[in-house]
């Protein structure tokens, strides 16, 4: 025992249901360990025991090493390739570094987790699913703790949520409304039952924009979304944000940094010159942090897929962030909670005049800049019939498969989209 802290502190300190009681409670024994090797399963079993031993200091230096080595597995060919075990062993060892880097802080009689929650981030950005999905519970609860001590040291930015008010309310929806009635998507202003939106939309692959249908989600009601929201619930969790203006451009990249960075860095001074613009796009970021999941809901009419399973992903960024112009297999719902974006869809029927990239990486994406093309280059796209809107918060707007989509927010935005067959 280290200092005197002991598994018994550890468990009062974060919660006896975070943290395992027994060796096989955390065991390999139901993985590929022929995957992994002998020695690999060997350490880890040292670290597992230096964990029960309350030998903290070795059993994160075990933990530390046995990362490294899992992460040159991890990156070693395409990502796609890489076996499943690796992802869950990533998963097992983040789950006791993480509780023996608190325990060690504790020792040290430091409150300061930002680490442990990176540890814990680590692993459900590297890992998979494992573990009866602990990990995110874990970095929600050291959360807490840590908010709570840099609280009293520290105070937050107080004019976040002003800077979100500023931002949305500064866009250009009122230009584009105006230009927006001749091809304007169709409008329902209450939720319509199953069957009819299947009847009329789905079945016949129309989109369609449903108002009132988000009005109960806590995100909009009970706790409304803010920038200092943001940050008391998940200020220091680690997120995967993409720098650049598009995705199909060169300088593109992405960062790992935490929310409270990326809110800072990217969406109160977006209108910094010096900026490239942040955005948090396209990230499972609902199965990462708990209680951002919990103030949304799935729509029910995602119910008529053929199966049970919805991605979910989050859309978070400043003005003027741009998706180009691209398709996805999957029925979607883009449910915006904060903010505006502009909207412009391309029926199927279209393809060969929208220029896909030829790239098998790119072929779902158009090589055409929508709002301002090069019509030498792609003299097809002239005059395409499409459909626009300005979707604003509280509305969902619902784009069938392989329908042609671009969007670019007019304000600080956060959307949801939801991905279902």
């Amino acid at each position: 025992m280290e200092d005197g802290y002991s598994l018994e502190k550890l468990k009062k300190e974060i919660g006896s249901d975070l943290v395992p009681s027994l060796a096989d409670d955390i065991s390999l024994v139901q993985m590929d360990t022929g995957t992994l090797g002998i020695a690999y399963v060997s350490m880890y079993n040292k670290a597992v025991d230096c964990f029960f031993k309350e030998e903290w200091t070795d059993c994160l230096s075990k933990c530390k090493a046995l990362l490294d080595i899992t992460w040159e597995y991890l990156y070693t060919g395409h990502w796609k390739d890489v076996h499943i075990v690796w992802r869950q062993a990533y998963t097992y060892v983040s789950y006791v570094k993480a509780l023996a880097e608190f325990a060690v802080q504790c020792s040290n009689r430091c409150e300061d987790f930002h680490n442990v929650i990176r540890t814990c981030d680590m692993g459900l950005l590297m890992g998979a699913p494992a573990l009866n999905n602990v990990l995110p519970k874990l970095a929600s609860r050291i959360h807490k703790l840590h908010v709570s001590h840099m609280q009293k040291s520290d105070d937050f930015n107080e004019n976040s949520d002003d800077a979100l008010e500023i931002s949305t309310l500064a866009c250009e929806s009122s230009v584009l409304i105006s230009q927006c009635s001749a091809n304007a998507v169709s409008v329902l202003h209450s939720s319509p039952s199953i069957e009819h939106f299947s009847t009329n939309f789905m079945v016949t692959n129309t989109p369609v924009i449903i108002k009132g249908c988000m009005d109960f989600w806590p995100a909009l009601s009970t706790r409304h979304w803010s920038l200092n929201y943001f940050k008391q619930i998940a200020g220091y969790r680690l997120v995967p944000v993409e720098v650049g203006s598009k995705y199909t451009e060169d300088s593109w990249s992405q960062k790992l940094m935490t929310i409270n960075e990326f809110i800072d860095l990217y969406v109160a001074k977006s209108d910094s010159s010096t900026n490239e613009p942040g955005y948090l796009a396209q990230h499972q970021l609902f199965d990462q942090i708990t209680e951002l999941k919990n103030d949304i809901i799935i729509p029910s009419y995602c119910g008529l897929g053929e199966c049970d399973d919805v991605d979910i992903n989050a859309w978070f960024g400043p003005k003027g962030t741009i998706s180009p112009l691209h398709q996805d297999i999957k029925n979607n719902f883009l449910a915006q909670v904060v903010g505006r974006k502009y909207i412009r869809l391309y029926s199927t029927d279209y393809t060969s005049k929208l220029y896909p990239h030829s790239s098998h990486l790119l072929n779902n994406t158009s090589q055409v800049d929508v709002e301002n093309p090069d019509l030498e280059k792609f003299p097809l796209f002239k005059d395409l019939p499409y459909l626009e809107c300005v979707l604003s918060a509280g509305e969902m707007l619902y784009i069938p498969p392989m329908y042609w989509h671009y969007v670019r927010s007019l304000s600080t935005s956060f959307s949801v989209s939801f991905w279902w067959k």
